[in-house]
């Protein structure tokens, strides 16, 4: 009888459990979000510390464009110091010992980048106003009484090395660069500069060269990838990475005095970046771990690797530290998060949020955490990539797809956040951003696969893609396009034009379509590259032109039978506003469903939040017209879009 009571009782708490409503999923509960809200989201970036560090100064998108703000290192609100309307404005950082500011800004996007100093009282300068060439900032010299800064305005395709005083701003030029070599960080005592020599867009020779006696050693011995990462403390000794002993960089010491070389650290994913901080208390080193940031920091008197700061579901993608090394700036984020910028205290290990940029409309539960899965190629080679699944999207609710191609060629898709992507995604989009092989980040063997092969077997490796996300439950294989940008937007325009019935809809951003014109109208600050270009991609200017033009779109739109989208900027140095011009015409003939999106004031990307609103909208205006509702039309009345965004 006991038993029977215990088994009646085990039932009726199972009853109980039974009926009790579930828990509502995130689906139930989640909201849909406006372009506007989604790109009010903020974007940051830069983390200098004053002289008396109670101040950072950082880049923020908050007006709408890029302008540089300071903020307590103790928290609170952001102030602003630049209040540009037209060209973003991108904090360099504060002077060694007044706070005093540098900041680069270009054209509207073409890239012609110029130094500008920021004086106490408000007023600014530009410190390289030379028509029509660019400069980059390269650092602080020892003393604190000049920074180093790089420009072609000796000759458009050759970047020479520059120090600039600080109380007379009068350049001197340190070294002239005659031969197209990439140009490395120079000593502290200003007597060694290492120089890089592409090879092909993988493999570069390393130089030492000898500021004093002129003259000039090769380090590496044999053909790998090679980059120059930074001085000893001491001076003795050059860190660099290369991939010559295996299929990731490693980093190593060459030993200045002995002319030799050694391994100090080596991962299973490439080694990125390394460098000492001022005092050379700490070595920060930047690995790519599949597809995201991973730091170690090593104190060097001990070797220990110290514990960064703690974080909530999210990743710490950059560190930055005081000219003391008593304190830490930090952003942490994700696929799911934008990142926010902390300051941490080193000694008593206290963090401080400095900025809070997801935007308050949006819970942040509704954001997307992506996945990085892998999937086998039409020969079998896998293929890393990174997926997005819609909170919505199930088996009995099945939600279109789209394949994302990210930029290069030799670029990699990361886990880091998009706004786009989180947009169509939270608008029940599903994303599988590939990397292809190609793509960095996976070894050099799967580097150089494409080589003097664009348009074939990467494009194969999309289509893939799509297939595996056909077999998804949650996807609906019947409505599946495909995105992307610079070289994605080539590989768009591959699919539709090479493999007309594989993808349902093209969401072109700026994409190559002619490869002959592109590769002869490459800017001129490219020449160190130009001839590692060619080895990858094919030498216009030679029999190759046969390919390059096989595989350009361009002269084939008559295969293009699905309705696409192209935004283009202007001002695009990379890209010619032509190659968008000259398809979108070619498509039309088709009858094809075409919408163009022009910015005037738009160079390779869409910087200005205005723009970006305008461009984000019509692409989900798109999808929802052409992939969620009517996929698998080919060919309509010739109903074509064009938009001429005004000049902001």
């Amino acid at each position: 009888m006991k038993q029977l009571v215990i088994i009646i009782a085990i039932a009726l708490i199972w009853g109980c459990k039974e009926d009790k409503p579930a828990e509502p999923s995130i689906a139930d509960t989640m909201k849909t979000y406006t372009i506007e809200q989604m790109m009010d989201n903020e974007a940051i970036g830069g983390s200098s510390f004053s002289p008396d560090k109670s101040k950072i100064l950082l880049s923020s998108n908050r007006s709408g464009i890029y302008n540089m703000y300071t903020v307590p290192v103790s928290g609170g609100e952001l102030t602003p110091i630049t209040e540009s309307d037209s060209s973003s404005v991108f904090a360099i950082s504060y002077f060694p010992n007044d706070e005093r500011m540098l900041f680069r800004m270009d054209g509207n996007g073409d890239e012609i980048y110029h130094i500008y100093v920021r004086d106490t009282d408000g007023s600014h300068k530009d410190l390289t106003p030379y028509e029509g060439a660019r400069a980059s900032f390269y650092g602080w010299t020892d003393d604190k009484k000049s920074f180093l800064f790089s420009s072609n305005k000796r000759d458009a395709r050759y970047t020479d090395l520059y120090e600039m005083d600080l109380e007379t701003f009068s350049p001197k030029m340190l070294y002239q660069n005659n031969d197209g070599y990439f140009l490395g960080g120079l000593s502290d005592d200003k007597k060694y500069l290492p120089l890089i020599k592409p090879v092909n867009t993988n493999d570069s020779d390393l130089f030492l060269y000898d500021m004093e006696n002129k003259s000039m050693v090769k380090i590496n011995s044999q053909q790998s990838a090679n980059s120059p990462e930074d001085f000893s403390p001491d001076g003795k000794s050059l860190y660099y990475t290369t991939d010559a002993n295996g299929e990731f960089a490693q980093l190593m010491k060459y030993n200045i005095a002995e002319k030799t070389s050694e391994k100090v650290m080596e991962r299973d994913w490439d080694i990125m970046g390394s460098y000492f901080t001022e005092n050379g208390t700490y070595q920060v080193t930047y690995i790519n771990e599949d597809a995201k940031n991973a730091i170690e920091i090593l104190e060097v008197a001990t070797g220990n690797i110290i514990d960064l700061p703690s974080t909530d579901n999210m990743d710490i993608t950059n560190v930055g530290f005081s000219d003391d090394e008593k304190m830490m700036t930090f952003y942490a984020g994700g696929s799911h998060t934008p990142s926010n910028l902390y300051v941490f205290n080193i000694e008593n290990r206290k963090q401080t949020k400095l900025t809070d940029v997801l935007n308050e409309d949006i819970q942040a539960q509704d954001l997307v955490n992506a996945e990085v899965i892998r999937y086998n190629s039409f020969d079998g080679l896998e293929i890393p990539a990174i997926y997005y699944k819609p909170h919505q999207a199930s088996k009995d609710n099945k939600v279109p797809a789209l394949v994302w191609v990210h930029g290069g060629p030799g670029g990699q898709s990361r886990q880091g956040f998009s706004s786009l992507i989180q947009y169509m995604v939270n608008h029940g989009y599903a994303v599988l951003a590939v990397n292809n092989r190609g793509s960095s980040g996976y070894g050099k063997t799967f580097y150089q696969m494409d080589d003097l092969n664009h348009g074939d077997k990467d494009l194969k490796d999309c289509v893939a893609g799509k297939d595996w996300l056909a077999k998804q439950l949650e996807i609906d294989g019947e409505k599946i396009g495909i995105i992307g940008g610079s070289y994605g937007g080539y590989m768009t325009m591959a699919a539709l034009t090479y493999t007309p019935e594989e993808f349902d809809v093209g969401v072109n951003l700026f994409g190559v379509t002619n490869w002959i014109r592109t590769l002869r109208s490459i800017p001129a600050w490219w020449e160190a590259q130009k001839e590692a270009l060619y080895l990858e991609l094919g030498d216009p200017n030679s029999a190759d032109s046969v390919r390059l033009r096989a595989i350009s779109p361009l002269f084939h739109t008559e295969k293009v039978t699905k309705p696409l989208i192209v935004l283009q900027g202007a001002k695009d140095p990379r890209v010619l506003q032509v190659e968008s011009d000259e398809i979108v015409a070619g498509v039309r003939k088709n009858g094809v469903p075409v919408e163009y999106v022009l910015f005037e004031d738009e160079g390779h990307g869409f910087v200005k939040k205005e723009n970006q609103i305008e461009a984000y909208s019509k692409v989900l205006e798109f999808l929802e017209t052409h992939l969620k509702e009517d996929a698998g039309t080919p060919i309509s009345d010739g109903k074509t879009t064009e938009i001429q965004a005004e000049t902001k």
